[in-house]
């Protein structure tokens, strides 16, 4: 049978997904053939260590007419057997039979407001659209966790049945440590993009008032200084707040090293789908700090100490409690280890693997 994977977003912030499913169905699968479907920028970003997988370019863009109409005559011309969307933004007349996963429902659910506000509103219509309109004729649906599948249930009113949660992981690399030059005795740490929802401000003005009983505590963001990353930025200043360092991209060698000293990482989303940034930080022997709202909890379990989102004082009161506990904060490394061993990448492939041998009516 010939497989094609939609793996347009694997520079995105879903993209380690995309990356380790490939990575690990070439250990699991070597008698069907795969097409990845990849844009020419981000060939790189794919290891095909395998003869029956092959990379194919696909340069149509998210939310576009193009790929409403020129990556379906794509699909058409390519004539796969069966196509894994791994994101729900896809031609919607596709007629083949296909799997979709989605990850969460955070564009029809939330604004940034770095985005230009006709367009971003004029992308959640099309985005709200297309979600109902590709669940119905997908002949199986992932959802990253229970909360995700439960949500979208409940807005396509498609059926149980139809959905499978299948979750992700967290792996550790081969690199040393590469100690991250910073001014502070201890530091709190966040990993990962600053839009809106991830609650960035919050966890800021949380960390103005930790600093009036630890002056030499340090709030370190580290991500890539795109327009909302900036925007923060300089707004800080504004506010005259003190002890907030943007690193911007980092290599996995520096990052390892803040996961491995930090105080604790910090994690004040509103919403997610998985919440795979926390279980990294896990992996990488970080006590965590996590908001208590949408899948978290059920990722995350015992092993992080919550708080309510939209509160700074409670945000404030759960990196305190870390801070000043040392056993408290022992204990979440430990319950990290632990919980971390609940997920695998190999899992997620295997499972996803036979999502696609049902749908081709395979028996393994």
């Amino acid at each position: 049978m010939h497989i094609a994977i939609d793996a347009r977003i694997i520079r995105s912030t879903t993209g380690r997904y995309v990356e380790r499913l490939i990575h690990y169905l070439q250990e699991i699968d070597t008698t069907n053939t795969y097409s990845v479907l990849i844009l020419s920028e981000d060939q790189d970003y794919v290891q095909l260590t395998s003869d029956n997988f092959k990379i194919v370019v696909a340069d149509f863009d998210q939310y576009s007419f193009e790929e409403q109409l020129g990556f379906k005559t794509f699909l058409d011309n390519l004539a796969p057997d069966l196509v894994h969307f791994c994101m729900p933004q896809q031609p919607v007349r596709y007629k083949g039979l296909h799997v979709t996963t989605f990850h969460d429902l955070t564009l029809i659910k939330t604004y940034n407001s770095d985005k230009n506000w006709l367009i971003y509103h004029a992308k959640q219509f099309v985005g709200g659209f297309v979600f109902k309109r590709v669940a119905r004729p997908s002949q199986h649906i992932i959802a990253d966790s229970q909360f995700t599948k439960d949500e979208l249930l409940a807005y396509t009113g498609i059926d149980d049945q139809k959905v499978s949660v299948v979750y992700l992981a967290a792996e550790s690399s081969a690199t040393d440590p590469e100690p991250y030059e910073q001014p502070f005795k201890q530091f709190i740490l966040y990993v990962g993009q600053q839009s809106d929802y991830k609650n960035i401000r919050r966890l800021a003005h949380a960390h103005q008032r930790l600093i009036k009983r630890y002056p030499d505590l340090g709030l370190v963001l580290v991500g890539s200084k795109n327009a909302k990353a900036l925007n923060n930025e300089q707004f800080f200043a504004e506010k005259g707040y003190k002890n907030i360092v943007f690193t911007g991209f980092l290599p996995d060698t520096q990052l390892e090293w803040l996961y491995s000293n930090t105080a604790a990482y910090v994690f004040p989303s509103l919403m997610e789908g998985f919440g795979l940034p926390g279980l990294e930080a896990m992996n990488h022997g970080a006590a965590v700090i996590s908001s208590n709202a949408t899948c978290l909890p059920e990722i995350y379990g015992d092993a992080a100490h919550y708080f309510d989102p939209y509160d700074t004082t409670d945000i404030a009161r759960a990196i305190d409690e870390v801070i000043d506990n040392k056993k408290l904060r022992k204990d979440l490394i430990k319950k990290g280890h632990e919980r971390i061993k609940l997920y695998s990448w190999q899992r997620t492939a295997k499972q996803t693997h036979d999502i696609y041998l049902n749908a081709l009516g395979i028996k393994d």
